[in-house]
């Protein structure tokens, strides 16, 4: 690509960034940060049409039944809407006790009033002030000094703190120097500690530091050092939250996220689903199911991720990526054979071995789907003419409860795999039942079955069967060591037609005395030539004849 050299380094390193890299040495997060959901600002302010007030408070409710904690709900003095919303949340009793509010509000006097306006009566609030910091936004957007921006800050501060005095309310404070990641981190840490001289953090009244990668420009082993360099180097930090507020633009904010937890931070700020400005913020959904697949609960509900779609969906009319990860209708999905039969040997083994208190370890698959409200059946095994014998069988066992033995299960591998082929898309469960069905159940072309009897003769069973080929009704007689095999000599006795029974086995579908069997039966001509056939029917033996007429017309020995 041309033009290359215009992009240079719009980043900082924090002084001695080799002593900032103890994140390195320590690989998992072990335990959940604080969690604040920025669905109501961040997120509502990047969607094309922004949230209803109705789809604001379902929002709220939602994000409150999935168990965070700390929400914020908007910029109060930025219009009526946000003002409004702010107000019945607190008149009308919609907030639990145990829930916190946080707003947003720029170092401006007369946002900080009106800020304070919208929260009169609160019980628990977040009061975050924001001013950028970045050289950029100094030298191009405000053309002010380092001092000058230290002054927005500091007097921001100072107002918000004689409000919460006048106000009477249960206030805590938060400070962002927004575009940190484009700031000094020398001058990110001397703004941030003056704000804290005058907010005066103690043990029960603690200050959230929050370090947003307004615009992410490094890569997230930078970000994580910035963030240690901030931990080791603040005021008070024993009494300080260190917050990350990742955004997305390199595509690269969970991983930032994560990392800046590894350097120190306490709490995360971000979004179901990463929505957010540009590309979006870190995506707390993933985030947490991260923890969750190293064995760390991140105290948030996500057992019922489509659920949680489904509403996301409805409330922001964002569409989720099909390979979002976790959520994604493809994230489970495997439709090549060799995954399919990997993962269901993989299922198999756990539940033949019973080790599931070993922890979980599936082929393909990082976390149990169904912890999350994914099903084995359609979430995971998906077919087409990539898949293989394995997945189809286990969707026709899972689904329809039927057992292929095993050399059948690569004759209706190939039957459902052509059949997708032919119609060049995917084939939901019925569609692969039905090519089964058709393929190899119950065929009576051009061989039919109509009906048989049998008698016990000294040590055998002689067969009485009635059949229909080329239009014509016969009655065949033959005898065997059971019924299966007296139709079977019958078959060849009077068809005059050579082959051995090779296989046979059957299970009941249902239990119940009116429930259906399914029999499978493999034939092989004097060729060697090996076909399969299957039968339904209430009564196992009605079903077992019918897996042999299958298997037959199946064969090309009837003419």
């Amino acid at each position: 690509m041309k033009n290359a050299e215009k992009y240079k380094k719009s980043y900082f390193l924090p002084p001695s960034q080799s002593k900032y890299m103890k994140w390195a040495n320590r690989d998992y997060v072990a335990q959940p940060p604080v969690w604040c959901s920025v669905d109501l600002r961040d997120g509502n302010q990047a969607l094309i049409v922004p949230m209803s007030f109705k789809e604001k408070l379902d929002f709220f409710q939602f994000l409150v039944k999935i168990g965070f904690k700390e929400i914020e709900i908007g910029f109060p003095a930025a219009n009526q809407t946000e003002f409004d919303f702010c107000r019945a949340l607190i008149e009308q009793n919609l907030i639990p006790d145990d829930v916190t509010v946080q707003v947003l509000t720029q170092s401006r006097e007369h946002i900080i009033k009106k800020t304070f306006e919208a929260l009169k009566g609160v019980k628990n609030a977040v009061v975050h002030l924001y001013n950028s910091t970045s050289v950029a936004q100094r030298e191009q957007v405000f053309k002010k000094s380092k001092q000058e921006i230290i002054d927005i800050a500091v007097s921001g501060a100072e107002l918000i703190k004689e409000s919460a005095i006048k106000y009477n309310g249960n206030f805590r404070y938060e400070y962002s120097p927004e575009s940190f990641t484009g700031t000094e981190p020398e001058f990110a840490l001397e703004i941030c500690n003056e704000v804290i001289k005058v907010w005066q953090p103690s043990p029960g009244n603690k200050v959230i530091i929050n370090l947003p990668g307004t615009v992410e420009v490094s890569l997230p082993h930078v970000y994580a050092s910035q963030i240690e360099y901030m931990c080791e180097n603040l005021q008070n930090r024993e009494n300080i939250i260190v917050s990350l507020h990742p955004h997305n633009d390199r595509g690269c904010a969970v991983a930032d996220t994560e990392l800046g937890l590894l350097a120190g931070a306490d709490r995360v700020e971000g979004t179901l689903f990463g929505n957010g400005e540009r590309t979006g913020n870190a995506d707390i959904i993933t985030l947490a199911l991260n923890m969750y697949s190293h064995g760390v609960n991140p105290g948030l509900d996500f057992t019922n991720i489509p659920e949680i779609s489904r509403v996301y969906e409805n409330l922001t009319d964002m569409k989720i990526n099909a390979r979002h990860p976790y959520c994604g209708e493809l994230v489970f999905a495997a439709f090549s054979g060799s995954h399919q039969d990997a993962i269901t040997k993989g299922l198999a083994w756990r539940e033949e071995t019973k080790t599931a208190e070993a922890g979980w370890s599936v082929p393909y698959l990082p976390i149990d789907p169904k912890d999350i409200g994914r099903q084995y059946d359609g979430d995971i095994i998906r077919i087409n003419s990539q898949s293989g014998k394995g997945g189809i069988s286990f969707l026709l066992k899972n689904k329809y409860g039927m057992d292929l033995p095993a050399k059948l299960r690569e004759q209706v591998g190939y039957a459902v795999k052509d059949a997708s082929d032919k119609l060049h898309k995917e084939l939901q469960p019925d569609e692969i039942y039905n090519v089964f069905r058709d393929s190899f159940v119950n065929l009576n072309n051009p061989l039919k079955y109509i009906e048989s009897n049998y008698e016990n003769v000294k040590s055998e069973i002689k067969a009485f069967i009635k059949v229909k080929i080329k239009d014509k009704e016969r009655v065949l007689t033959g005898s065997g060591n059971g019924r299966l095999d007296a139709v079977s000599d019958a078959l060849r006795r009077n068809l005059n037609i050579k082959y051995s029974l090779t296989n046979y086995s059957e299970h009941a579908l249902e239990i119940g005395s009116k429930s259906q069997a399914i029999s499978y039966v493999e034939i092989k001509d004097a060729d060697g030539k090996v076909s399969w056939g299957a039968g339904l029917d209430t009564d196992i033996v009605t079903s077992s004849v019918y897996a042999l007429f299958s298997a037959l017309n199946r064969s090309g020995l009837i003419k």
